[in-house]
């Protein structure tokens, strides 16, 4: 049976989109040390990024931007950015296997598996790809803005971010929707 993994990055920063990926692993082509990518170091998930990218039946990423964040809600927009990954595979899976505690409204089956990146190595592919992915992003909005210091926070809403924004004001990649932005925005006013 061709199984999906589905995993998302980004819910909680403050800046930039927020990631998902979708991954259908190879099963005869196993992947050694896959694990939620939150418990890899960044040399690691660097590593197998590109060995699932490479032996992988096939994978997609999903995004919501910005915009959609503010508009939708983080958790109805990390839910279209699942489905657009799921959606962007090249080969539809039989059945769909998510990480959390919710699914998102797919053309196929889905489970939602709560802790599933630790659990299931498919979704620890998804994971990983999600975060490599959007860390590669913030390295980029760190050129961009190299005021904020993106590529040591990647967006979270540490002390150091906040005291950047504060001093820097509020960029167009900034979620306006999230209450430290939206305050430092009402004291701009």
């Amino acid at each position: 049976m061709l199984i999906a993994g589905v995993d998302e990055v980004g819910r909680g920063p403050l800046i930039g989109d927020v990631v998902t990926a979708a991954v259908i692993l190879d099963p005869q082509q196993p992947i050694a040390g896959l694990n939620d990518s939150k418990k890899l170091s960044e040399k690691k998930r660097e590593l197998l990024f590109d060995e699932i990218i490479n032996k992988a039946i096939c994978y997609a990423v999903g995004r919501a931007s910005v915009a959609e964040i503010d508009e939708l809600n983080i958790l109805h927009a990390t839910m279209l950015a699942m489905q657009r990954a799921v959606s962007g595979l090249t080969i539809q899976p039989e059945m769909a296997l998510i990480d959390g505690n919710r699914c998102p409204e797919l053309s196929v089956p889905a489970r939602a598996v709560v802790g599933g990146d630790g659990l299931e190595a498919c979704i620890s592919a998804a994971s990983i790809v999600a975060k490599v992915t959007r860390d590669r992003e913030m390295l980029l909005l760190d050129k961009k803005y190299p005021d904020y210091a993106i590529a040591q926070h990647k967006g979270y809403p540490t002390k150091l971010h906040l005291e950047r924004i504060e001093l820097h004001g509020v960029t167009p990649e900034h979620r306006r929707s999230f209450k430290p932005v939206k305050r430092i925005l009402a004291l701009s006013e």
